[in-house]
């Protein structure tokens, strides 16, 4: 395994850390007793693995089911002095409740402290305010620290790259957690702000949300030929030194094996990238117009300035994956949150744009798009080849 120092936490955080959200028994809290023998031998298992192989920070949620008090029954067993421990709770109006939640994240963990504690999806500027404003979660988040049940502060975001740097920007966290891979590069400019200011990056779900690399399609795998997607992918983040850790949402021990391919690939990546980079760059060109590929996010309007809410960023950006690497499980999956994600992936599909341009003048929110004569019909294209079945975030079904 290799390390990375974890910005001013000084923490070294291996470069893969065992993410909580896969292996747990269910979304929502049970009783101890209803968690079947199976499904707590096999979550021991991964994280024994994990540790064996020198995956020493475990990463979990109170929003995550049952996977703080299934980890509360093997993580003591653990020598404390060598493992980091993350859970996050989200921020609350009342900064009351977000004490209530914490406490019952920490009785389930079983730990004498944890050393993360990250604000749980600061995607906007409402929760920001939340966690910001005087006696407010950070403020008790901070109380923690000083009470020694925490040792270091964080937050995790979903949210527009703006509300990340804002976030980043106030100087009151020591880490963050966002989303940034191959397909998703739009958080660079936060991450270059998180490294201004001394801070750990940890990548969020680069295999799943990272576009389901555990079922690449056939278009990736050649294109990442010799690499697999999922390597690759764990490859193009590590190049990068301002990326730490990235988190591998595990479901069972052999899912760390494929990802263990990158560890001697890191020293070479300057020589392994380059040729895959070319090859994706150009499938999407032939397949999407170089005009477009190099200037499709240009001026468009976030979903909040478009009329009927349409998040024409993100269902643009779905299209040219589905169209480039025929990435059409990934991109149905994903728009079919929109309108049903809330804060953490909002926005409406385009289902509706004929009845929002007889309602309003849509074009003119395009104003800036060198594109914008052609996108209405684009949009009409994206929800075509991906509408469907609405979806729930896994938490909420």
């Amino acid at each position: 395994m290799q390390y990375r120092r974890f910005g001013r936490t000084e923490l070294q955080m291996p470069v893969f850390s065992c993410g909580g959200m896969r292996y747990q028994y269910k979304w929502k809290d049970v009783p101890p007793h209803d968690i079947p023998k199976k499904n707590q031998q096999n979550l021991d298992a991964t994280i024994r693995r994990a540790f064996e192989l020198g995956i020493n920070h475990f990463e979990t949620a109170r929003g995550y089911g049952t996977s703080e008090m299934q980890l509360g029954r093997i993580l003591p067993q653990l020598p404390r002095e060598q493992i980091i421990v993350q859970t996050k709770v989200s921020p609350k109006p009342d900064a009351k409740e977000f004490r209530r939640n914490f406490n019952k994240s920490f009785k389930f963990l079983q730990l004498e402290y944890v050393d993360l504690l990250g604000l749980h999806g600061i995607n906007n500027d409402e929760l920001l305010q939340y966690s910001l404003q005087p006696g407010g979660c950070l403020d008790v988040a901070k109380q923690l620290k000083k009470e020694g049940k925490v040792r270091f502060i964080g937050f995790s975001t979903h949210g527009s790259t703006e509300t990340i740097i804002k976030a980043i920007e106030s100087d009151c966290f020591d880490y963050v957690n966002l989303h940034w891979y191959y397909i998703y590069q739009v958080n660079w400019a936060a991450i270059e702000a998180a490294n201004r200011h001394d801070m750990g990056v940890f990548i969020i779900s680069p295999s799943d949300k990272g576009g389901h690399l555990y079922q690449p399609t056939r278009q990736l795998v050649e294109l990442c030929d010799p690499l697999s997607p999922m390597v690759f992918n764990d490859l193009f983040c590590l190049s990068h030194p301002q990326v730490h850790t990235l988190s591998l949402g595990a479901s069972c021990p052999s899912d760390f094996d494929e990802h263990l391919k990158v560890l001697p690939l890191i020293d070479r990546a300057t020589e392994v990238l380059p040729p895959i980079l070319e090859e994706l760059e150009q499938a999407a060109i032939a397949r999407l117009g170089e005009e477009w590929y190099h200037t499709w996010h240009e001026g468009l309007p976030p979903h909040e300035a478009t009329p009927g809410g349409i998040n024409i960023p993100i269902i643009l950006w779905l299209r040219n994956l589905t169209l480039a690497y025929d990435m059409v499980d990934y991109a149905r999956s994903r728009y079919s949150l929109l309108g049903n994600g809330s804060h953490w992936f909002p926005g409406n599909k385009a289902d509706k744009l004929r009845q929002v341009q007889l309602a309003f003048d849509f074009k003119r929110s395009l104003a800036n798009s060198p594109h914008a004569e052609k996108i209405p019909s684009l949009l009409a294209e994206a929800d075509r080849l991906l509408g469907g079945k609405e979806v729930q975030r896994l938490s909420q079904s």
